[in-house]
């Protein structure tokens, strides 16, 4: 049985770029960690939606006659083990779940890139921005203005309030 899939050079290279593309794209998330001074930053966000990218093709086009959503759960299952490590509990408080998050994001996002939804990786990396950037100010402003309570579980930032 031959394993080796019958693609032409033109389609190799679509499918590495879904797969630059998604490196791009979790990169830039990773920019925006780095930027806050988190742990897991520009290299592991851009490896992490590369990697899901890299498994979402294989699956896709290595292994025809499999089903590509079991390679696809393995994707989510592994990024949750990861993400879990990311967070850290210590006196009270927890530590890590934007990081963790954000790394389930960009996974998802390496597998849309990688099957070819090159539109919906965009948007999914700008909505991803949107909510690392404006809605930690904006849960800080509320809190300032009494709207929401004192916040029990501390984000992952360590550069002051709503940065």
């Amino acid at each position: 049985m031959d394993l080796t899939p019958d693609l032409s050079a033109a389609e190799q290279a679509e499918l590495a770029l879904r797969l630059a593309l998604a490196l791009a794209l979790g990169a830039l998330v990773g920019l925006e960690r780095e930027y806050h001074r988190q742990p897991a930053g520009f290299r592991t966000h851009g490896l992490v939606a590369l990697g899901a990218a890299l498994f979402t093709v294989i699956s896709a086009y290595a292994f025809p006659d499999a089903d590509p959503t079991r390679i696809a759960a393995q994707i989510v299952t592994g990024i949750g083990f990861i993400g879990a490590g990311t967070i850290l509990h210590h006196r009270g408080s927890v530590r890590g779940l934007t990081t963790a998050a954000s790394l389930w994001a960009v996974a998802a996002i390496g597998m849309t890139a990688g099957a070819g939804l090159a539109v919906l990786a965009l948007a999914g990396t700008g909505l991803v921005l949107v909510a690392l950037s404006l809605l930690d100010r904006a849960a800080e402003a509320a809190r300032r203005a009494r709207l929401l309570p004192h916040q029990e579980v501390n984000s992952d930032r360590t550069d002051g309030p709503g940065a």
